[in-house]
Order: structure tokens, then C-alpha cells, then sequence
């Protein structure tokens, strides 16, 4: 592939000219798509999952010929397809951006039949492979560019909401959590909603990263260096942990009340909850677990949360934060007053008070 083609956009001018195409379109396979893909993306594919199945064997077992006249003629039909059912009421001035794999077969044979039809499509040099590169390289001089404001906190103090506060005061936030899809804990899954893969994590990463101005703070919550199944890239994790850190403190009451709220789909799914509290068997023993499992068959919530919070979260945040965040310091703090919408309003520019920008 020659870098001079007209049709062809260097993977270097990525992020930069997303905003001139209509749509970017991944010609990959289903499970592909799944696993990874460039933000906003829509899946077109030219083989489905069983269609490249299918041509890989060809390809290893009879004959990279034999291989190319099957595919083609499945590229062909699948693309005919797209264009009868999903792309044939989009005017001439409709500007597409297409990739595959490596930015070779697949993408080229659409490219060039959309462009033959009389659209501006481009394909993406290096396809998906090209555009992981990037991420991996990004999120590698972000780790260098950024810097991070850290609230801290124990289980429940409220700093998800505080840090969403801070964001609608104008300030630059990075929400960790939600990128992942999960609140950083055994209880952390979202009900009902998976967790991106490794690769989809860091693409959302370096998303939410590309909005951001590198000269400013970021305020990002402490976590821990996996949230869920997923973890955060070894340099990011080490710029973020030697930020400035404030904490963000709670009554045990205002937290028990809040983690009562944020995580009502436990209290209506019981033995889901069961379920996830079975998992610190190995920790805490079997009459232990069994105790918390009888607190959930009789609803007794408040007690429950409490004492996993005293019994479990609380030591496990007291260890940590000193190891892991060296500018910690027990006297730099904020106070939030209850879980009502007013105080974490106040708790969040109390916080933005106390930063130097």
C-alpha cells in the first residue's frame, strides 16, 4: 500500500481528522469488532465470524489462491449486501472512513467500491492493528503530558459523585470507573452491562484523554491498579499515583446511607449479592460469609454494609493509600456533610477551592 494513495489516511493524522468523516465504518468480523474497535465505529463486515473462519483454513490448509477466490467472492456479496440494506440512501457528499485488520484486503475492496460509486472514502492506513499502535504510543506520552489531582477516600465517601460534580463546575475530570465499567471492588460490576476488554478499556482511555488539555490538572479518583477485570497501563498508574491527593471524608452513617443507594441492585438481587460475598471466603472463612449471607435473608442492609465496610474495606483503604500515594497526607482533607445532592455540590468546590491550578 503506497502512502501517496489519495484514499489512503495516515494513521498519524487519526486523531486529528475524525471530525471530517460522516461515519468510520470497521469491515472486520463481529467478534473482531467486539473485542476492540475505534471509537464511534459501526460494524460493516465484508465476512462474518464463520466467513473468516472459513478463509483462514483455506488460506493455511489448501492454497492462498484457492483462498482469495472464495473470499472474494463472499467480500463481494457481503459488500452488495451493505450497500442495498444499510448504505444506499446516503447522498454524494457522505464521507466515509474504513479500516480492517491491517488495512489491506477487506477495507481496500470496500474503499475502492464506494469510491467507484462516487463517494469520499478513505481507508485508514494500518487498519486496526496501525490505530492499536497508536493507543499503545498515546497513552504512553500521556502517562508524561498529564497531570493528575487525586481524590481520595474510603468505600462509599462519595468520590464518583463528587468527581462527576467537579466536572459539571468545568473542570477537567477522568473517570476511571466508568471507562472501565465497574466501581473498583468485589461488589463493583455494573448489573446487567460488561466490562470492555483490556484493549476496549485502553481505547476508552485514550478517548476520554484525547478531549482533554494536557497543560491542565485532571481530577481523578484513587484506584487501584485494576479496576475489575481490566487494568490501568503500568506509566498512567504511576503518574496518577505521584499526583497531589486530597481526601474526601464521610461519617460511617452518610456512607452506609450512600452505598445503600448506589447499590440498590444488590438489595433486590439477594442471592447475587451472596454470590459476590462468596468470593471473600478465602479471607474471611466459611461461618463468616455465612453470617453475612443470613444479614441478607433478613434484609438487615444497614448492619451488612457497615460491617463490611469496618470489617473489610476500611483496612484494605487505610494499607494502601499510605503505599501507594506518597503525597497522601491525613490532614489534607474535605468534609462531605451527608449523601444529599447539596453537599457533594459543596464537597466538590470545596475540593477545587483547595487545588492549585
Amino acid at each position: 500500500m503506497q502512502l501517496d494513495n489519495p484514499s489512503l489516511l495516515g494513521i498519524d493524522k487519526l486523531s486529528s481528522s475524525l471530525h471530517e468523516f460522516d461515519v468510520i465504518i470497521d469491515v472486520r468480523s463481529p467478534a473482531e469488532f467486539a473485542l476492540d474497535h475505534v471509537p464511534g465505529a459501526i460494524n460493516l463486515p465484508v465476512l462474518n465470524n464463520e466467513e473468516r473462519i472459513e478463509i483462514g483454513t483455506l488460506y493455511k490448509q489448501a492454497s492462498p489462491f484457492i483462498a482469495k477466490k472464495l473470499g472474494a467472492a463472499l467480500v463481494s456479496r457481503n459488500i452488495a449486501n451493505h450497500l442495498e440494506n444499510s448504505l444506499i440512501d446516503f447522498p454524494r457528499e457522505w464521507r466515509p472512513l474504513i479500516y480492517c485488520w491491517r488495512g489491506g484486503e477487506r477495507s481496500g475492496a470496500f474503499t475502492h467500491i464506494l469510491n467507484r460509486i462516487g463517494w469520499k472514502a478513505m481507508q485508514l492506513e494500518g487498519g486496526y492493528l496501525g490505530f492499536r499502535r497508536l493507543v499503545i504510543d498515546d497513552l504512553e506520552q500521556a502517562a508524561k503530558e498529564f497531570s493528575f489531582q487525586v481524590i481520595a477516600g474510603m468505600t462509599g465517601s462519595g468520590k464518583t459523585r463528587v468527581l462527576h460534580e467537579i466536572g459539571a463546575l468545568g473542570v477537567q475530570i477522568l473517570d476511571l470507573e466508568g471507562l472501565a465499567v465497574h466501581r473498583g471492588s468485589v461488589l463493583g460490576n455494573e448489573p446487567n452491562i460488561e466490562q470492555p476488554s483490556q484493549k476496549g478499556f485502553e481505547t476508552n482511555l485514550w478517548d476520554a484523554l484525547n478531549s482533554l488539555d494536557s497543560t491542565k490538572i485532571v481530577f481523578i479518583e484513587s484506584e487501584s491498579k485494576k479496576v475489575g477485570g481490566v487494568h490501568i497501563p503500568d506509566a498512567l498508574m504511576e503518574r496518577i499515583r505521584n499526583g497531589q491527593c486530597i481526601e474526601l471524608r464521610s461519617s460511617t452513617n452518610t456512607r452506609v446511607s450512600w452505598l445503600l443507594r448506589e447499590y440498590h441492585h444488590f438489595l433486590s438481587n439477594p442471592e447475587s449479592f451472596k454470590d459476590k460475598l462468596s468470593l471473600l471466603t478465602s479471607r474471611y472463612g466459611k461461618v463468616q460469609i455465612e453470617k453475612w449471607h443470613e444479614a441478607i435473608d433478613a434484609s438487615d442492609f444497614r448492619n451488612l454494609v457497615e460491617e463490611l465496610l469496618v470489617m473489610h474495606y476500611d483496612p484494605s483503604y487505610q494499607s494502601s493509600i499510605v503505599r501507594n500515594f506518597p503525597s497522601y497526607r491525613a490532614d489534607h482533607y474535605v468534609e462531605l456533610k451527608n449523601d444529599s445532592d447539596e453537599a457533594f455540590v459543596l464537597a466538590a468546590k470545596d475540593i477545587v477551592s483547595k487545588v492549585r491550578f
